[in-house]
């Protein structure tokens, strides 16, 4: 483990948050000493819950070391459970506690309560929140689900499936789950449970219901479905429904595990007139640095290339468990995978890559503002603006819309913030009508720094270059370098910026 400035995922004791927090009537029991107590502002805060999540700590204090730290962990499981009288609880340490080695699991046995009690162990010097998450939704569906429970089609007459994977804290969960779901449903599939989002441990007794698994973010559901697929014989989708093409491949899929007609699922999206507008002129073939998670990453690649007709510039995930997934996705686009949680190696990579537009976390946001390049935030780690009161999904073909507003918003503003720099000396214009989204205090768009050193603009050169449009300047500025380069040019004239226009004819 090493510290940073940022991080992408916290330590797995959060992720286990994210799933109780989820969840109805389950509690979580957490050993941790104080100082770790920041559920409230993780969940309350950011995700805007209008209830405190269902998280108790021990928050013993450095004196309690030199006592019985064992004893605080028992008297905490048993005040929380006589105050919330969860249905089910699940047990665990902190990064902290866990250095103490109390074994939360065997003393919440020993204390002898009236509903099942989970034990997690969660290394938290090896591994990370969405593993966290994954083996907490794992463990809790494991104990709880009901051997030889009765299929719900054989009673209703109707397929039925479990929608999986949905958490606290996921990037647009919510609206994926209503969006997906009003899918199924306009198929004849019954909808049999949803978790961990919304379920309660009665409601995962019942999971074996189903007569298959819709599986939508494999970070947190992946490892459940495959033991529900080994233990109760239910299948699960694979792809992920994100993007219009995408979304007809799951309608597909799912049609035929249900035995159902896909027709009625076909909806309509907005996306396909993009082909046929003036924008698309102007902004198909734009390169396009794309980081986050490994689910949205290659969802968001996928319909960059196929779907807009930007160039995949960059690609990268920061969950080390799908980075075969992730590296499958690169070499389709023929671009290096990046697979790092050092927010530094992706900042130099996005400045190595010189792209017109970052898709990408929370993180990707400020260093898009730092390197003054649009970008647009597709994945988890979000801020509090990422998770808007309006319905806006992610997946699906209404999802599909938004992720089309989403990109090309941030191309449009900043063709304007282009157009209010060129035109800031005009007597209509005033010096604070310059940037204003990307950053900078006024004036025009700075152009990224280049990638390399060896050949140095003079200032003139760095004007003009202003001058032109954004969403070709990282291109006549690469040109520009290749062309002095290979005349050993050492500085970079106003006049060889002409000259590499002139003979690559752009």
């Amino acid at each position: 483990m090493k510290l940073t400035v940022w991080t992408y995922e916290g330590p797995p004791h959060v992720g286990a948050m994210r799933v109780a927090t989820a969840m109805e009537d389950l509690h979580y029991v957490l050993h941790a000493p104080q100082g770790d107590t920041y559920a409230d502002l993780l969940f309350t805060m950011i995700e805007r819950r209008n209830a405190r999540p269902p998280v108790s700590y021990t928050t013993f204090e450095a004196r309690d070391l030199g006592g019985d730290t064992a004893e605080v962990f028992k008297k905490t499981a048993r005040e929380a459970y006589e105050r919330f009288e969860p249905n089910a609880m699940i047990v665990g340490a902190s990064c902290t506690a866990e250095l103490i080695q109390d074994d939360p699991g065997g003393l919440a046995k020993r204390i002898g309560l009236p509903v099942p009690v989970i034990p997690l162990e969660l290394p938290s010097y090896s591994k990370k929140e969405n593993w966290g998450a994954s083996e907490t939704f794992y463990q809790i569906v494991r104990s709880l689900a009901q051997p030889d429970i009765t299929r719900r089609s054989d009673v209703v007459g109707r397929p039925s499936c479990n929608i999986l994977g949905p958490a606290a804290l996921g990037f647009r969960h919510r609206d994926d789950v209503r969006e997906i779901g009003s899918l199924l449903l306009s198929m004849g599939i019954d909808i049999n449970l949803i978790a961990p989002m919304g379920a309660s441990p009665t409601d995962v007794a019942e999971i074996g219901a189903a007569d298959f698994n819709v599986l939508l973010y494999p970070e947190i559901g992946e490892t459940a479905a495959r033991w529900l697929e080994r233990t109760f014989k239910q299948p699960f989708t694979r792809t992920i429904p994100i993007g219009v093409g995408a979304t007809r491949e799951f309608i597909a899929e799912v049609a035929d595990l249900a035995g159902v007609d896909p027709d009625p699922g076909l909806g309509q999206t907005n996306l396909p007139w993009w082909s046929n507008s003036v924008d698309s002129t102007y902004f198909t073939g734009k390169r396009v640095f794309i980081f986050g998670d490994a689910t949205h990453a290659i969802a968001a690649a996928r319909v960059a290339d196929e779907e807009i007709g930007f160039e995949v510039a960059g690609l990268g995930c920061y969950n080390r468990e799908f980075a075969r997934d992730l590296r499958a996705a690169a070499e389709r686009y023929g671009v290096e995978p990046l697979i790092t949680d050092d927010y530094l190696e992706v900042e130099a990579a996005i400045a190595e890559a010189q792209p017109e537009l970052v898709l990408g976390t929370q993180m990707e946001r400020h260093i898009a503002k730092r390197l003054q390049v649009p970008c647009a935030v597709i994945s988890a780690p979000a801020h509090v603006h990422d998770f808007p009161a309006r319905y806006s999904p992610q997946m699906g073909f209404e999802g599909s819309n938004v992720l089309f507003d989403t990109w090309i918003h941030p191309l449009v503003m900043g063709l304007e913030e282009h157009l209010l720099g060129m035109f800031r000396d005009d007597f209509e214009f005033h010096d604070e009508a310059g940037a204003s989204h990307l950053g900078g205090h006024g004036g025009a768009v700075e152009a990224i720094e280049p990638a390399s050193n060896v050949v140095q603009w003079d200032p003139e050169a760095e004007k003009e270059l202003r001058k032109i449009p954004f969403f070709v300047r990282g291109k006549a500025r690469r040109n520009t370098e290749r062309f002095a380069a290979d005349r050993h040019l050492e500085t970079i004239s106003v006049d060889t910026l002409y000259e590499a226009k002139a003979h690559y004819g752009r």
